[in-house]
């Protein structure tokens, strides 16, 4: 056996080890935790309650400051981490089946999702660390600095454009229902199933539509010379609620965020890993 065989052997072992499973599964519902606080912050800004960030920082933070919060973080901090750990096994060996053009596509996206997971658990190891844990205060003063540079302008407008193309990619995925290829849907019953198809479809579509509106900003903070436009997730909610139609939008946009939340739980039993 080649040493490039016994790599992905012992790759492949370690990443059916059921302990990596069930703290990968443990993710899931730390996923949906961050999605739910996300939600309520978002429904608070569209009615005019709170000034405080409006992103995955913000929820964290938010979490942080309730009782014995810190260690719930913590334990995010650990589901994101076994998350990643998880996600990278599948982008280095791919899932079982045919190595097409597809599964490839999918590896490349495992390797997206895990840079994501590790995100978050920093975002959590600085909200434990009491460090400034700002996504919006973090992408302005980025997109500022890269503004002043030459060429500065053109990479936070090119970087605003994948943020949107994502944002349209997640709706597209939800509402195509492509989610349901990651889940073990044969072990639901018709109701659960009905249930899991309608949060997954509102909380991809929600989430894209929220990302969509982000990218669309960074892309007019580098046409514009703006970088305050420039502040990722948080930036864009609240442009949104300071429109005529944007509180109720903004509403919407939230609950279809919390479905996400509440999706995730349920991946915690039927998704495959």
């Amino acid at each position: 056996m080649s040493s490039t065989n016994n790599a992905q052997v012992i790759a492949s072992r370690a990443a059916n080890s059921k302990p990596l499973e069930l703290l990968a599964r443990g993710g899931f519902i730390a996923y949906g935790v961050i999605h739910l606080l996300f939600a309520w912050l978002a429904l608070q800004v569209a009615f005019g309650e709170s000034s405080g960030e409006t992103d995955q920082s913000g929820a964290l933070n938010t979490l942080a400051q309730q009782p014995a919060g810190e260690f719930l973080v913590i334990c995010i901090i650990v589901g994101m981490v076994a998350m990643a750990v998880w996600q990278a096994f599948e982008a280095a060996i791919g899932e079982s089946g045919p190595q097409d053009r597809a599964a490839m596509a999918e590896r490349v996206i495992s390797g997206c999702r895990t840079v994501l997971y590790l995100y978050f658990a920093y975002l959590g190891y600085k909200v434990v660390s009491g460090a400034n844990a700002s996504q919006s205060q973090s992408q302005q003063s980025t997109a500022s600095s890269m503004m002043d540079s030459g060429g500065g302008r053109f990479l936070v407008g090119l970087a605003g454009a994948v943020v949107l193309g994502v944002g349209v990619g997640l709706a597209v995925y939800g509402l195509k229902k492509k989610f349901e290829k990651h889940l073990n849907t044969g072990r639901m019953r018709p109701k659960v199933r009905r249930t899991v198809q309608r949060l997954g479809t509102a909380g991809y579509t929600s989430k894209g539509v929220a990302y969509a509106l982000a990218g669309a900003l960074i892309v007019a903070a580098a046409v514009t010379y703006d970088p305050e436009k420039a502040g990722g997730l948080d930036a864009a909610l609240k442009t949104l609620a300071g429109t005529d139609w944007g509180p109720w939008l903004l509403g919407l946009i939230a609950l279809g965020i919390a479905c996400f939340g509440v999706y995730c739980f349920f991946q915690t039993k039927y998704r495959k890993v």
